[in-house]
């Protein structure tokens, strides 16, 4: 998600573009679905798929006719959305009842996930931008579709998987938090975002772990279960502080330039409704369905905005490679 100014270098940035609004997406996508808002949301499926399926065919042509570049992207944090991306698609399908091609996307993500991880892990540094949370949101798309899945297919083990999988996403954030530039709260294009969204990704990957408990499944006992609430319950309200935070900052620092790395800010608003939505239902607290459905709302709107951001980016691109 780094700027770039030349229309060669914006065209070039297009498919990590393509990602991030398949990601984004996606999460407003499952919102929506949480808001009862169903007939939107399936259009913004539609939406999600097509961004996902431009992104994946991008990341297959460069691997099979142009390595370098393929691995000049796969070195960079942003090459995990291409997980998170895939994780949030099969959610959203097995929601809709859909198990065998979200199970298909699960394997895939799964696959994705360890090379991409230890790559991007590897070439941290200091001051880095918020797509370093990727590392935290991609693990824990893993454990929302697997628990996701345990859940509708009655089986355990994805579940017990996710669950390894969900501290290990806790892990990686704390890791991310030395390596975050934080000046990037005032500063920041878009992708500080990705710091309170990796914390709702989090909240929403507890929810849906304590979901797939239940009558027909059991998974927890009742020291497991408490723990996970607690967990869950502070992720949440930690993920709230830092929606809260940011927007304030973009009120006193405004950024109103288009950027594709807005993508994020569209991506964590998305996932703190969703995480809410999650939160109100599975885990208690009715209240919480109210202030859930104003911020998928919210999310919609930015989506409209960064949308149409991008579509003004791209106009002036193509007239400038015209020229």
């Amino acid at each position: 998600m780094s700027g770039m100014s030349s229309p060669g270098a914006r065209w070039a940035q297009l498919p990590s573009a393509a990602g991030a609004a398949a990601l984004a997406t996606g999460v407003l996508s499952t919102g929506l679905h949480l808001a009862g808002a169903e007939a939107v949301s399936r259009v913004a499926l539609v939406a999600a798929c097509a961004l996902w399926a431009a992104s994946a065919a991008d990341a297959v042509v460069r691997l099979a006719f142009d390595r370098r570049r393929w691995a000049a992207w796969a070195r960079t944090p942003d090459a995990l959305t291409a997980v998170a991306a895939t994780a949030v698609l099969g959610t959203r399908f097995s929601a809709l009842g859909w198990q065998t091609p979200a199970a298909a996307l699960l394997a895939l993500s799964a696959v994705l996930w360890p090379p991409l991880l230890v790559l991007a892990v590897r070439h941290w540094r200091p001051r880095m931008p918020g797509a370093v949370f990727l590392a935290c949101v991609a693990t824990e798309g893993l454990t929302v579709l697997g628990a996701t899945l345990a859940a509708a297919l009655t089986t355990a083990w994805p579940a017990h998987l996710a669950l390894v999988l969900f501290w290990l996403g806790l892990a990686m954030y704390g890791l991310a938090v030395p390596r975050f530039e934080w000046r990037r709260i005032a500063a920041g294009p878009g992708d500080q975002w990705m710091a309170g969204g990796a914390l709702a990704i989090s909240a929403l990957a507890g929810a849906r772990l304590l979901a797939a408990d239940g009558a027909r499944l059991y998974l927890w006992n009742d020291d497991d279960r408490g723990v996970l609430r607690v967990v869950t319950v502070a992720l949440l309200v930690l993920g709230l502080v830092w929606f809260v935070v940011l927007l304030a900052a973009e009120a006193a620092w405004p950024r109103p330039r288009p950027d594709v790395r807005r993508w994020a800010t569209v991506f964590a608003t998305g996932m703190t409704a969703t995480a809410t939505l999650s939160v109100a239902a599975d885990v208690g607290g009715a209240w919480l369905r109210r202030p859930g459905a104003v911020l998928v709302w919210v999310a919609v709107a930015a989506w409209l905005t960064v949308a149409a951001g991008a579509v003004a980016n791209a106009r002036a691109g193509l007239r400038k490679a015209g020229r």
